[in-house]
């Protein structure tokens, strides 16, 4: 709920620093907000945030912090979105390819054009529900639209490499691939947002990384029937590079959302980049013969017919907009590697789903993977544990300390 900040009366005692009338030009608001950037462990503590309208001044209590009552709901939810999407999208996407969907900027639009979707968080809480007096993009600045435009296109491109890889591999193959991003991530995220490497942070991503080349140097022979060698090997590549770009993409997003005090402000950034990315497959899918080539594919090669295909085509859509909506709440509510690793320990689902539903293969190598993968999550859920005992007990510990001068400091009047 934003707290509105009155002018305050003549002959008041000297203001405060967030007090209306130490806020008497924009520079001075502007200076204040510059001084309020969170640090760059985004658990920590945050002050409240100035904004200002046509006519008043607001303080909002920015919504990183574990101390705002809304995070660890907004937490859970973003995990659960990246749960359920992670999976289900990476499992229908599969089922596109396995029943004669051949298109694969069909499967490179659906996970961006779910947009739409976005639409009813952002609007309706204020038009409908008016349950909150922050205008819908009130805050979005020219810089933060050329930004996000930008990432969208580069998100495009993700998804289209993604969708090359996940038509030839297995999906425990392409799950397990894209773990290897997360050694990736971790270094851009020491280079762009100064991401402090620890003993848990760095055991997670070299198991991950090992379970990678263990699943490379074992899977040669796991290929779907008919696949070539050269075919194999572009699929490979191509969720590599999938998972490259997706390393480069979550630190980019976290230096971003620094500057984001509020939950809502992320997802009108995640609308405006799913449009741009959408844009990009709508071109992909014109050169290739548009709308029109849909329609023939669903009524001529999808062995499953037309009501399945386009059932499987807005499933994805809904399953990808819950997997990106979900990655990018975590980034802002966390941090990039603690976004990268959450989405690798859900290879492991995938991993598992794909074994159960389409009886991909699990032999020695993807066992040993799993385990590798299991353990280096683990030990970094530990970490962040032993982190957040830490700082609970210096925040207790600085608690008491202000107890005690409160106490001291009557006497000394």
């Amino acid at each position: 709920m934003d707290v509105l900040v009155h002018a305050s009366p003549p002959n008041s005692p000297k203001p405060h620093l967030y007090s209306p009338s130490a806020l008497k030009t924009k520079n001075n608001i502007e200076t204040i907000q510059e001084q309020q950037k969170p640090h760059q462990d985004s658990s920590s503590s945050q002050s409240p945030v100035i904004t200002m309208s046509n006519d008043s001044i607001s303080v909002q209590e920015d919504q990183k912090a574990r101390t705002n009552k809304r995070y660890i709901f907004l937490l859970v939810i973003n995990y659960s979105f990246l749960f359920v999407g992670s999976l289900s999208s990476s499992l229908l996407s599969k089922f596109y390819f396995n029943h004669q969907g051949s298109s694969r900027w069909v499967s490179t639009w659906v996970q961006s054009a779910g947009f739409p979707l976005l639409l009813f968080p952002i609007y309706l809480p204020f038009y409908v529900f008016k349950c909150t007096d922050r205008r819908p993009f009130s805050l979005f600045t020219p810089k933060l639209l050329i930004l996000s435009i930008f990432i969208g296109l580069m998100l495009g491109l993700n998804n289209l490499l993604f969708s090359w890889g996940n038509s030839y591999l297995p999906v425990s193959t392409s799950s397990l691939l894209l773990s290897s991003q997360l050694v990736f991530n971790l270094i851009l995220s020491v280079i762009i947002v100064k991401q402090k490497i620890t003993f848990q942070n760095f055991n997670c991503v070299i198991l991950l990384t090992l379970s990678s080349v263990l699943l490379a140097l074992g899977s040669s022979h796991d290929k779907s029937q008919g696949l070539t060698r050269a075919k194999y090997f572009i699929g490979f590549l191509s969720t590599i590079g999938a998972g490259l770009l997706f390393a480069l993409y979550l630190p980019v997003m976290e230096k971003i959302y620094r500057r984001i005090y509020c939950y809502e402000m992320v997802v009108e950034m995640q609308l405006v980049m799913e449009i741009a990315a959408t844009a990009l497959a709508t071109m992909g899918m014109a050169s290739a013969g548009g709308f029109s080539e849909m329609k023939r594919e669903s009524q001529v090669r999808f062995d499953k017919g037309a009501r399945v295909y386009w059932v499987t085509v807005f499933a994805n859509v809904v399953t990808w907009q819950l997997c990106f909506m979900g990655t990018a709440g975590m980034v802002f509510l966390t941090s990039s590697l603690t976004g990268g690793i959450c989405m690798t320990a859900l290879l492991a689902m995938n991993v598992l789903g794909g074994v159960v539903v389409y009886g991909d293969e699990f032999g020695g190598v993807k066992v040993v993977s799993t385990v590798l993968c299991g353990w280096g999550f683990c030990s970094y859920v530990y970490g962040l544990y032993l982190k957040m005992k830490e700082e609970k007990e210096m925040e207790n510990k600085n608690h008491g300390m202000e107890m005690a001068h409160n106490a001291v400091a009557p006497n000394n009047v």
